[in-house]
């Protein structure tokens, strides 16, 4: 048996743009081609993955046939492997090519279209039904797309092919613990099938989504091989033959920790965001709290600090603690800071705002408009700036709506939208290990919106190690209040919690996008209406039976 040398390509390929993702490709197909005899690219690398609603156009499937004829001439002297949509007739498929020299060997469609969570698979393709495997150099290769190997069954049909090893394609978006789930199936697979297993991610985001790369080499015997780097595009030489694996120094990775890994995750989110959106830069309101400070963090890394613009906007109510802490960090990371105080808005809008609100005394309103009088001058720097406002909210203040329309949830993009509070400081934590750059003392005292004297988040919300859990046992894991309840909590938190969960759906639906990384986020994967009576039902049938 032939020795075969194969480049695994984790990318980063961007939606719909299929000139520039085709030119990637042919790229590397012209450094790496001397090298190796075979070249793999990710699922959908072509048009990049998820185009969504983009595969019902007729021309961007044309686009995609043009694009693999291309690459399909460029492999005059390796085999080229590519994911990418195939249309026959009105059938739509989610398939892998095998190109070489001006031919294509073979075509695999995907068995098992995902259909759950941020996935909707089954409105654009239909499922493939046959096994394909592709012989090369006396090396029999069985050919897999993503969530095929979340399943038996294909590989188990595989199996009966006499393969001797498995290459699959992926687009498998990130979440905390990924990696420790990805390989736990692998190693599964492996143990039923006895074969080795050739694992490539796509690597980048895309909007709500992030693909983490990581990509995965297995032997026969479920041992790692070589894991590609976390949120970092590279390729990788392995050189097989049988079931005997041996990888080159870039494809050996050490993992971080799932901490690390997240707040990685967090900064590629950012970085891909911008820029493929074609912003200058990025804007944010730096209050001196733990959330702007993080988001503040997060952005330097992924973009460099000249393209950051921190702004300090102080009311009556911001402590000199957060004026102090917030000139500190943007001088520490060298970020354009400009502090504009609001009062004068405020008090112009107050001035108008008095013949209409009468006698009504004070209540949340003025709060709101504090933080409405910020959004506009944030808006207005982005507008002039060409510059992305990032919204700096959490996954806990957004889940139960403490948050103002049109104020702090003013932007386009929001990094923390699906980061828990707990989390947020644990970041923050781990952002201080690699380079102090947040003040001690924003990590370390009580959360608060400022909006008021003597403010802070415990005065109207449950302790965030209460809320963080009852939140994910509501939100990501579907439990009733009455399980919630008898888990331990106070039954007073509990409802006050999902009621406001409920009520605030409405706010969520108009929130900036913002990167998944708990096992279920505000989007794509928790569809709720935002006129709904369900839980007002339950609780009334639950309390006609007491």
């Amino acid at each position: 048996m032939t020795a075969l040398t194969v480049c695994l390509a984790q990318l980063d390929f961007t939606v719909g743009a299929i000139h520039e993702n085709t030119s990637k490709i042919l790229a590397t197909i012209r450094e790496q081609s001397a090298e190796h005899d075979i070249i793999v690219f990710p699922e959908l690398a072509i048009t990049g993955y998820p185009p969504e609603d983009l595969l019902l156009r007729d021309d961007m499937q044309q686009a995609v046939d043009n694009a693999v004829e291309q690459i399909s001439a460029a492999a005059s002297e390796t085999v080229v492997i590519v994911g990418h949509p195939h249309a026959i007739g009105e059938q739509r498929f989610n398939s892998l090519s095998v190109l070489h020299r001006g031919e294509c060997l073979h075509r695999y469609h995907k068995q098992r279209l995902p259909n759950y969570g941020v996935f909707d698979e089954q409105r654009y393709f239909i499922p493939g039904h046959e096994s394909v495997v592709f012989e090369w150099r006396g090396q029999r290769i069985g050919l897999l797309i993503c969530e095929d190997l979340w399943h038996p069954d294909p590989l188990a049909k595989l199996a009966q092919e006499h393969i001797d090893w498995v290459l699959s394609i992926n687009a498998s978006p990130y979440q905390m613990d990924k990696h420790e789930q990805r390989l736990g199936v692998l190693r599964q697979r492996v143990a039923e099938s006895g074969k080795p297993i050739v694992y490539l991610n796509n690597c980048g985001g895309q909007d709500e989504l992030i693909f983490d790369g990581h990509s995965l080499v297995l032997n026969g015997q479920g041992e790692l091989v070589a894991e590609l780097g976390h949120c970092e595009p590279s390729h990788a030489t392995l050189t097989i033959e049988g079931d005997i694996i041996s990888a080159s120094a870039m494809a050996h990775h050490a993992s971080e920790s799932s901490l690390a890994e997240v707040y990685d995750a967090l900064v590629l989110s950012v970085r891909d965001y911008v820029n493929k959106n074609g912003f200058k830069g990025v804007v944010l309101g730096l209050s001196g709290g733990i959330d702007s400070a993080l988001t503040l963090a997060i952005a330097t890394d992924a973009l460099g600090a000249d393209r950051v613009r921190a702004v300090m906007m102080p009311f009556r109510y911001t402590s000199q603690m957060s004026r102090d802490d917030a000139a500190e960090q943007a001088n520490t990371l060298g970020v354009h800071y400009d502090v504009v105080p609001i009062e004068p808005m405020f008090n112009a809008f107050m001035q108008q705002l008095q013949p209409l609100f009468g006698d009504a005394g004070v209540d949340t309103t003025e709060e709101n408009l504090q933080s409405r009088c910020r959004g506009v001058l944030l808006m207005a720097l982005s507008n002039k700036l060409h510059s992305l406002v990032l919204t700096t909210g959490n996954k806990s203040e957004m889940a139960v709506g403490y948050a103002t329309l049109y104020g702090d949830m003013c932007g386009g993009f929001a990094p923390l939208k699906d980061v828990p509070k707990l989390l947020v400081f644990e970041l923050a934590k781990l952002r201080n290990q690699r380079s102090a750059c947040i003040p001690p003392r924003v990590i370390e005292r009580p959360p608060s919106a400022e909006l008021a004297p003597d403010q802070v988040d415990e005065d109207s919300l449950p302790p965030y190690g209460d809320l963080d859990r009852i939140l994910a046992l509501y939100v990501e894991q579907d439990w009733s209040a009455l399980e919630i309840i008898n888990a331990g909590f106070a039954e007073e938190d509990v409802k006050r919690v999902l009621r406001l969960v409920d009520l605030n759906e409405y706010k969520r639906r108009q929130a900036a996008v913002g990167p998944k990384v708990t096992p279920r986020n505000f989007g794509k994967d928790r569809r709720y209406p935002i006129t709904s009576h369900y839980r007002y039902e339950i609780e009334r049938q639950n309390a006609s039976e007491k």
